[in-house]
C-alpha cells in the first residue's frame, strides 16, 4: 500500500518509521530479532498494511540509544508515541476496526495465560524471553482494552473478562521470538539466551503497547466515511527530526540567546552591539514562535490531529525560554486547549528540564502556569525527583532544585517527602524541611513527623 492510499494520521506514521528503521542495524538489536521472528509481519507494518504494536516501535528506539544517547531517544519517543496514536486511531476507525480489536484482544488474552503458564518451570535460558513475553502481553491487553473502549460504548457487557477466553494448550502461531504482529511467541534456541537488553529492557516496561489488528483487506477503506482524510505523499511526510543533536534539546547560540539557563546581563553593562544581538535574537525566537502556532492552527483547521500533537511535544522539549512566548501565542490564537496539553508534555520532561521550564514560565510572571506544570511533573517516582534535585544542587541550579523539591511538598505526602529524602538525608532532609516550611507551619509539622517515623535525622 503506497502513501496516498492512507488517511493522513497513518501515512505521517508511516513516513516516520520509515525513516527510523533507515537508521538502524538490520542484524543487531531488537530490529534483527523482529526482521527474523516475523519478517512478514515487518514488512506489513512498513507498508502501512498495519500499525505495529507501541512496544516494537519503542524497542526499535532503543536501538538508536548506543549511537544517539538516551536522552536524544527519550525525546524521540514523545513524539513517536504521538504520531503512533494519531494512527492507531485511525487504523482503528476503519470498517470492521472493532471487530479486528476484539479478536486481537483474545489473541493477546491466550498468549497472556500461555507466557504466565510458562514462567514457573522455564530453564534458565529461557527465562529472559519468557518474561518479555508476558511483559508486552500483558500491557499490549491493557491497550487494546482501551481502544476498544475509544471507539464507542457498542461493546457488549462482560467481553473484557479473561475468564471468557479459556487457556491455550499449545503455543498461539509463531515458534521462535517476539511477533511484530501477534505478540509475543516462544523463544529461540541457546544461540539467543535473552532479549536485547535483557529482562530490565525495553519490554519491561509496564507502559500500554498496542497490538495492531490484523484487516482482511490490504487497503485503508474508501467512501464518504473517509472522505477528505486520504493524502498524497508529499501531505503525508513527517518531516521533523529523528533524533536530533544533543543541543537540539536547548539550543544556544544567537538564535536563542543562549537558551533558559542563560542569564542576562544588566542593560548599563551591555554595549550596543551587544543590545542589537540580543533585539535580534528576540525576533527571532517570536518569529520561530509564530510560526509553529502558524503551523499548528492549520493542521487544527485540516483534523491533522497527530501531526498537530507532534508539534506540541517539539514546542514541550525545546528550549523552556521559548514556553511564554507559546503561552501568549497560543492563547491569541484561540488554541488554550492546546497550551494545556502543551503543559502536560513538558511535565514528562526529564526533572531538571521540568525545573527549568517552572524556572522560565515563573521569571515571565506565569505563576499559575508554573505550579500547574510542578504539580503535574512531581507525580514521577521520588527517586527520579531525588536524583535531579542532587544533580542541580551540583550545578548550582539551586533556584531550579527549590522549585522542584517546593512543587514536591505541596503535592505529595509526608510519607513521600520522607521517602525522597532517604536518598541523601544530609543533604535532602533540610532542603524538605525549608520547602515545607515556606508553606505552612502545619506542613514542616507533618514532614517532621514522617523523618521521625522514618528514621531519617537531619537535625540535631
Amino acid at each position: 500500500m503506497t502513501v496516498n492510499q492512507l488517511p493522513v494520521d497513518i501515512g505521517v506514521f508511516l513516513q516516520y518509521l520509515g525513516r527510523m528503521t533507515a537508521l538502524l542495524d538490520r542484524y543487531d538489536g531488537w530490529y534483527g530479532v523482529f526482521l527474523r521472528r516475523d519478517p512478514d509481519g515487518m514488512a506489513a507494518c512498513l507498508d502501512g498494511s498495519e500499525i505495529p504494536p507501541w512496544d516494537v516501535v519503542e524497542s526499535l528506539l532503543q536501538d538508536l540509544a548506543p549511537t544517539h544517547g538516551p536522552e536524544a531517544v527519550a525525546r524521540e519517543t514523545v513524539r513517536a508515541r504521538a504520531l503512533h496514536t494519531a494512527a492507531a486511531a485511525a487504523y482503528d476507525a476503519r470498517p470492521g476496526g472493532r471487530e479486528a480489536l476484539r479478536d486481537r484482544l483474545a489473541l493477546m488474552l491466550r498468549e497472556q495465560a500461555y507466557a504466565a503458564d510458562r514462567l514457573p518451570g522455564a530453564a534458565p535460558d529461557e527465562l529472559a524471553w519468557i518474561q518479555d513475553d508476558l511483559a508486552r502481553a500483558t500491557a499490549r491487553c491493557a491497550e487494546l482494552r482501551a481502544r476498544i473502549a475509544a471507539l464507542g460504548p457498542e461493546v457488549p457487557r462482560g467481553w473484557f473478562s479473561e475468564r471468557a477466553v479459556a487457556r491455550p494448550r499449545e503455543a498461539a502461531e509463531g515458534e521462535d521470538g517476539p511477533s511484530v504482529r501477534g505478540g509475543p511467541a516462544r523463544p529461540g534456541g541457546a544461540g539467543e539466551p535473552g532479549p536485547p537488553g535483557g529482562p530490565g529492557g525495553p519490554a519491561a516496561d509496564p507502559a500500554p503497547r498496542v497490538p495492531a489488528p490484523r484487516p482482511a483487506a490490504r487497503r485503508i477503506a474508501r467512501g464518504a466515511r473517509f472522505a477528505g482524510i486520504e493524502a498524497d505523499a508529499a501531505e503525508a511526510e513527517d518531516g521533523g527530526p529523528l533524533l536530533p543533536p544533543v543541543a537540539a534539546a536547548a539550543p544556544t547560540g544567537a538564535r536563542f540567546g543562549g537558551g533558559w539557563h542563560t542569564r542576562r546581563q544588566p542593560e548599563h553593562a551591555r554595549g550596543k552591539g551587544e543590545q542589537r544581538q540580543e533585539r535580534a535574537d528576540d525576533r527571532d525566537q517570536r518569529r520561530s514562535v509564530r510560526e509553529a502556532v502558524v503551523r499548528l492552527v492549520r493542521l487544527r483547521a485540516r483534523g491533522r490531529t497527530g501531526e498537530a500533537h507532534a508539534v506540541l511535544c517539539e514546542a514541550a522539549a525545546g528550549p523552556a525560554a521559548l514556553l511564554p512566548l507559546f503561552a501568549g501565542e497560543l492563547h491569541r490564537a484561540g488554541l488554550g486547549a492546546d497550551w494545556a496539553t502543551l503543559l502536560w508534555e513538558a511535565a514528562s520532561l526529564p526533572p531538571d528540564r521540568l525545573a527549568a521550564a517552572a524556572d522560565a514560565l515563573a521569571a515571565a510572571g506565569q505563576g499559575a502556569d508554573c505550579h500547574r506544570l510542578l504539580r503535574q511533573g512531581v507525580s514521577r517516582p521520588a527517586e527520579q525527583i531525588a536524583d535531579a534535585v542532587l544533580a542541580l544542587g551540583d550545578a548550582g541550579r539551586e533556584r531550579e532544585a527549590d522549585a522542584l523539591l517546593s512543587a514536591f511538598v505541596r503535592v505529595r505526602t509526608p510519607e513521600d517527602a520522607a521517602h525522597l529524602a532517604a536518598h541523601a538525608p544530609a543533604r535532602l532532609g533540610p532542603q524538605l524541611l525549608a520547602a515545607a516550611g515556606a508553606v505552612s507551619e502545619g506542613r514542616r509539622r507533618d514532614v517532621v513527623h514522617a523523618f521521625r517515623v522514618a528514621r531519617i535525622a537531619t537535625e540535631r
